[in-house]
C-alpha cells in the first residue's frame, strides 16, 4: 500500500535518481519551485521550430490570474496544485458562502410557504408515504429515515425535533403533524424516542401540499442530484402568518409570532379587494397575535409597531383567575401562560421567590394542571393583599415576558424584514403564480382530453368505415396510419381509437362521450377566460381562503388589554391607619384601627391578639399602609420593610413570626419599630437604649437597607437598643425610667453621629435595677401620659418638666403605687386616641380627653382593669384622620 504522504510528494525521487531529481530532494522549505515560464528552454534542434516568444499580460488581474496558473503547476508535472491566494479574500469569500447557506438553506422561513427546508421536506415526505389525514400513522424513526435519505443529510435529532414541533399544540397555533405517542409537554418534558412515537400529516399540512401534483410548484434536485423535490409548497394557507417562525442565521434573526386564521383571511381578502389598504384598516381586521398558550398581550404599541416596521416588543401576561378557600383565603389559579414559558421551571421559580422572600404572603404553591387544563394552584395567607402578590409575581417570574417580534423572511431567496401588509402581498402574489400554474395545468390535461374525445367523436360518426380499415390492416402501425390518412386524425387521437372498448360503442357511451366532450369545451372555455383575468384569478383566491376559514377557523386564544405598565405596590394599596403588634417572641401582625371602638375610661377593652402561652404581647406600633417600617433588634441592627407587607389578621389571630420576614440573627429580637414615610435628610433618628446611652443619627442613612440588615448602633456592657424616635433634630428628648422618674434634655446636646457609633450618656440610674422603660420626643402642644403595669395612669402638662442638661438623674414624674413600675409613657393630644395592650393580649381604645390630667406627684387613676396575672405592656397613640370613631 502506497503511504499517502509519500503520494503526495511524488515529484521527489530517491537518491539513485539524476542530479535533477536529487535536487528535487531538498526539505520543502529549502525547495524552490520552478514556474514554465523561469524554466531554461531546451536546446532547439536543427529541425525544431524557434521558441514562440511569451506575448505581455496587459490586464492587472489576467496576469495575476497568470501567475496563479502558473504557479499551480510543479516543475515535474506532477504532485499538488499550490495556489496563491489572499487570505484576508479567501476567508470573507468563505465566511460569505457559509452564511448565505446557514440564511437561505437552514434558519430562515420563505415568505411563501412559512416554512424552513428541513420541515418542507418532512412534509413532502410524509406525503409521499402516503400519511395523510385518515390514514393510518406510520412509525417517525421511518418518517425520519425517508427524509435523512432521500432529502436532509443532517443529523436525525434535527430532523426528528422539526417533526415534532410540528405536532406540539403549545408551540403551533394550527399543527401540521398529527403525533401518537408523547411529543413532550408545556412542562418542558422531552418527547419519546422516535421508535415510539408515530405521525402523519394533519388537515391544515394536507392543505399546505395541497395541488402539488398540478406541476405548481418548481423542483429543485436533492443534495446528491438523484431525485427531485419541490423549492416551496403551494400553501392554501398563510403559514407564515399563522403559525409564525423563529430561527437565528448569521448576522440576523427572525420572530414571528402566530396569529389567528380567521382573523388572518379577513386581512387578506380585506387586501385582495383593496389593494391599497392601510396597515391602520388591517391591524383592525388582524387585531394582533395569537399565540396557542393563550394568556394577555399588554397594550397595542408593541403589535402597532411590528405591523408599521416589522419589528416591535410585545408584553405578554398569563391569565389567571381569582379563588377562596373554606376559610376564607385568596387563592392566585394560573390558568394560561405566556408563548414558550415553561410551567415547572415557572412554579420552581416562584417557589425560590417565595424562599428568598422576594414574593410575600404565598403560604401553599401547587401544579394541580391535567387533562382538562392548566391549573397552577397559589394560596395567600390571611390578610394577604391579592393585587399586591399578582403584581409581584409579573414583576419577578416569567408570568410576565416580552416577545420581540422580528418580521424577517426569505423573499425571492434573499432576508427581508417585512411589515404586516407586506407579508399579505408577497402571499397573495404566490398564491397567483400558484392558482395559474393549476389553471395552465388543467388546461392542458382537458385540451389533451379534449383533443381524444375530438377523434372517438369522429371514430363514432363514421364507425362503419373504421371498423372496415381496422380489420383490412396486417398491423397496428397500418390501422394507425390508414386512420390519421382516410379521417385526418393526429396520432394521439389514432391510437386513441385503437384503444378503445367495444362497451364504448354503445348508445349510452356515445351519449356519455359527447356530454364528456361538452363539459371540457365548457371546461376549457372556462379555465382561458380565467387566465385571461387576474381579477378572476384574485377572485379565486379569495373564495379558497374563505373556505379555509370555513374548515380551520377558530375564536381567539390570546387577549388584547390596556398596557401593563410597572405597576407601583404602592397604588395598589389603600392608605389607611393601621395597627401593629409585636409579642416577646416575635410574633407580628397588622390590624386597622377601626377594629377597635373606643371606649370611657376604666374599660376592659377586647382582645387585640391571641398569644400563645408563655408569650405575650410587647409592643404597638400606629401608621398608615404606605409607611416604611423600620425594626430595630436589641443587638443594634436595623431592617425595613414596608406596612402593607405585614400580614393583616382578625383581632384575635396570634400573626406570623418576623423570622418570616427578617433575616434576623440567633437571640436577635425586635424592640423598637417605626414608620416612616420619607427618608428626609433633614430629618434624624434618636435612639434610646437600656442603660441610657443616647445617638442622634440622619434619617437618610437608613434610607438603602440590606435585606440583611445594616448597624444602627453599635452597643457595650451588655447592653441593648430599646427606643427610636423620628425628629427634626430641634427637639427635645424625653428618657422615662422604670421607678417614675424622667429626664428631658434638648437634642442638639446630642451631636449627629454614623450608623456605627454608640452614643453618649443621656441620663444616670441611683438605684442598680433601674433602666430605661420609655423615651419620646417632647411635644410642647401634647400632654405627657404615663401608665403604671398595673393599669394607673395620668396626664401630665409638659410644663411641669424642666429642661435638665443631658446626663443626669431626672425629676419625679409619678408616684407609683407599692409593687408597680411604670410601663410605658407618650406624648399625647386631646383629639388623639390610645391603644393600650396588655401581656395577655387584650386592647383598649380610648379617647385622651377620658384621662384626668394631675401633677407630677400624683398616683394616678385606673385606665384599664386587668386581670388576674395580667399587666400593660404597650400605649400607642392614634391619629385620627377624619375618622368616625364608633
Amino acid at each position: 500500500m502506497v503511504d499517502p504522504e509519500q503520494e503526495s510528494l511524488d515529484f521527489r525521487s530517491s537518491e539513485k535518481g539524476s542530479k535533477k531529481e536529487k535536487k528535487d530532494d531538498m526539505p520543502m522549505k529549502e525547495k524552490k519551485i520552478k514556474t514554465p515560464s523561469k524554466a531554461k528552454p531546451e536546446k532547439a534542434t536543427k529541425t525544431s521550430k524557434p521558441a514562440k516568444q511569451e506575448q505581455p499580460v496587459k490586464d492587472k488581474s489576467a496576469k495575476e490570474k497568470t501567475a496563479k496558473q502558473e504557479a499551480a503547476v510543479p516543475p515535474s508535472g506532477k504532485g499538488p496544485r499550490i495556489l496563491a491566494a489572499n487570505i484576508e479574500s479567501e476567508m470573507k469569500a468563505s465566511y460569505i458562502d457559509y452564511a448565505m447557506s446557514v440564511i437561505v438553506g437552514r434558519a430562515l422561513p420563505d415568505i411563501r410557504d412559512g416554512l424552513k427546508p428541513v420541515h418542507r421536506r418532512i412534509l413532502f415526505a410524509m406525503d409521499e408515504l402516503g400519511l395523510r389525514p385518515g390514514k393510518p400513522h406510520k412509525k417517525s424513526a421511518r418518517i425520519v429515515g425517508e427524509v435523512l435519505g432521500k432529502y436532509h443529510p443532517h443529523g436525525d435529532l434535527s430532523v426528528y425535533d422539526a417533526m415534532v414541533r410540528m405536532a406540539q399544540d403549545f408551540s403551533l397555533r394550527y399543527l401540521l403533524v398529527d403525533g401518537q405517542g408523547n411529543f413532550g409537554s408545556v412542562d418542558g418534558d422531552s418527547p419519546a424516542a422516535m421508535r415510539y412515537t408515530e405521525a402523519r400529516l394533519t388537515h391544515t399540512a394536507a392543505e399546505m401540499l395541497a395541488d402539488i401534483e398540478k406541476e405548481t410548484v418548481n423542483y429543485v434536485p436533492n443534495f446528491d442530484e438523484s431525485l427531485k423535490e419541490p423549492s416551496v409548497l403551494p400553501s392554501k394557507i398563510p403559514n407564515l402568518i399563522i403559525n409564525g417562525s423563529s430561527g437565528i442565521a448569521v448576522g440576523m434573526a427572525t420572530n414571528i409570532p402566530p396569529h389567528n386564521l380567521s382573523e388572518v383571511v379577513d386581512g387578506t381578502v380585506a387586501y385582495i379587494e383593496n389593494p391599497d389598504i392601510g396597515i391602520k384598516e388591517l391591524n383592525g381586521l388582524i387585531k394582533g397575535p395569537d399565540f396557542p398558550t393563550g394568556g394577555i398581550i399588554c397594550g397595542h404599541n408593541g403589535i402597532t409597531d411590528a405591523y408599521n416596521t416589522g419589528r416591535g416588543l410585545l408584553t405578554l401576561r398569563a391569565r389567571t383567575a381569582d379563588e377562596k378557600t373554606r376559610t376564607g383565603k385568596d387563592v392566585i389559579i394560573i390558568k394560561e401562560l405566556p408563548y414558550m414559558v415553561n410551567k415547572s421551571q415557572l412554579v420552581e421559580k416562584i417557589a425560590d421567590c417565595v424562599k428568598e422572600k422576594e414574593i410575600m404572603g404565598i403560604s401553599d404553591l401547587r401544579d394541580e394542571s391535567d387533562r382538562e387544563g392548566m391549573r397552577v394552584y397559589i394560596e395567600l395567607k390571611h390578610g394577604t393583599n391579592k393585587d399586591v402578590v399578582l403584581n409581584q409575581l409579573f414583576k419577578h417570574t416569567d408570568m410576565q415576558t416580552t416577545f420581540g417580534v422580528n418580521l424577517l423572511a426569505l423573499v425571492n431567496g434573499e432576508p427581508k424584514v417585512l411589515t404586516i401588509k407586506d407579508m399579505l402581498v408577497e402571499y397573495v402574489k404566490h398564491r397567483e403564480e400558484i392558482v395559474t400554474r393549476r389553471t395552465k395545468f388543467d388546461l392542458k390535461e382537458a385540451e389533451a382530453q379534449a383533443h381524444i374525445l375530438e377523434g372517438l367523436r369522429i371514430a363514432l360518426k363514421n364507425l362503419d368505415a373504421v371498423i372496415a380499415l381496422i380489420k383490412k390492416s396486417k398491423t397496428v402501425d397500418e390501422a394507425r396510419e390508414g386512420l390519421m390518412t382516410k379521417f385526418k386524425l393526429t396520432k394521439i387521437q389514432a391510437q386513441a381509437i385503437l384503444d378503445m372498448k367495444l362497451q364504448r360503442l354503445t348508445g349510452l357511451e356515445r351519449e356519455k362521450i359527447e356530454e364528456e366532450y361538452v363539459r371540457l369545451k365548457k371546461q376549457i372555455a372556462e379555465l382561458k377566460e380565467l387566465l385571461a383575468s387576474r381579477k378572476k384569478i384574485l377572485g379565486v383566491i379569495k373564495k379558497e381562503l374563505l373556505e379555509m376559514k370555513e374548515k380551520y377557523g377558530d375564536a381567539r386564544r390570546t387577549s388584547l388589554a390596556a398596557a401593563a405598565e410597572e405597576i407601583e405596590e404602592e397604588a395598589l394599596i389603600p392608605d389607611i391607619q393601621v395597627a401593629m403588634l409585636i409579642t416577646r417572641d416575635g410574633y407580628i401582625k397588622r390590624m386597622p384601627v377601626s377594629a377597635f371602638k373606643a371606649q370611657g375610661r376604666g374599660g376592659r377593652g377586647v382582645t387585640g391578639m391571641a398569644t400563645r402561652e408563655e408569650d405575650e404581647i410587647d409592643k404597638i406600633i400606629s401608621g398608615s399602609t404606605l409607611d416604611y417600617l423600620l425594626f430595630f433588634t436589641n443587638k443594634g441592627r436595623v431592617y425595613k420593610k414596608r406596612v402593607y407587607e405585614i400580614p393583616e389578621a382578625s383581632r384575635t389571630a396570634k400573626g406570623q413570626s418576623i423570622e418570616n420576614f427578617l433575616e434576623v440573627g440567633k437571640e436577635e429580637v425586635v424592640t423598637s419599630a417605626i414608620p416612616v414615610k420619607t427618608f428626609d435628610k433633614s430629618k434624624f433618628l434618636v435612639m434610646a437604649t437600656k442603660n441610657g446611652m443616647i445617638k442622634k443619627t440622619s434619617l437618610e442613612e437608613f434610607e438603602n437597607v440590606r435585606r440583611t440588615g445594616i448597624i444602627a448602633i453599635r452597643l457595650k456592657d451588655n447592653d441593648e437598643l430599646g427606643w427610636v424616635k423620628e425628629t427634626d433634630g430641634k427637639q427635645d428628648v424625653m428618657l422615662f425610667k422604670k421607678h417614675g422618674m424622667l429626664i428631658r434634655f434638648s437634642e442638639k446636646n446630642v451631636r449627629p453621629m454614623g450608623r456605627t457609633a454608640a452614643g453618649v450618656r443621656g441620663v444616670r440610674f441611683k438605684k442598680k435595677d433601674d433602666r430605661v422603660v420609655s423615651m419620646d420626643i417632647v411635644d410642647e402642644k401634647a400632654d405627657l401620659i404615663a401608665i403604671s403595669n398595673n393599669g394607673y395612669g395620668k396626664r401630665m402638662a409638659i410644663k411641669d418638666f424642666r429642661r435638665q442638661n443631658r446626663g443626669g438623674t431626672g425629676i419625679t414624674a409619678i408616684k407609683l403605687r407599692s409593687g408597680d413600675e411604670v410601663a410605658r409613657a407618650r406624648f399625647i393630644e386631646e383629639d388623639d386616641d390610645l391603644l393600650f395592650v396588655t401581656a395577655n393580649g387584650t386592647i383598649s381604645r380610648q379617647n385622651a380627653k377620658g384621662i384626668s390630667r394631675q401633677g407630677r406627684y400624683a398616683k394616678g387613676v385606673i385606665i384599664q382593669r386587668l386581670e388576674k396575672g395580667d399587666y400593660i405592656v404597650d400605649v400607642a397613640r392614634v391619629v385620627k384622620k377624619e375618622e368616625k370613631v364608633e
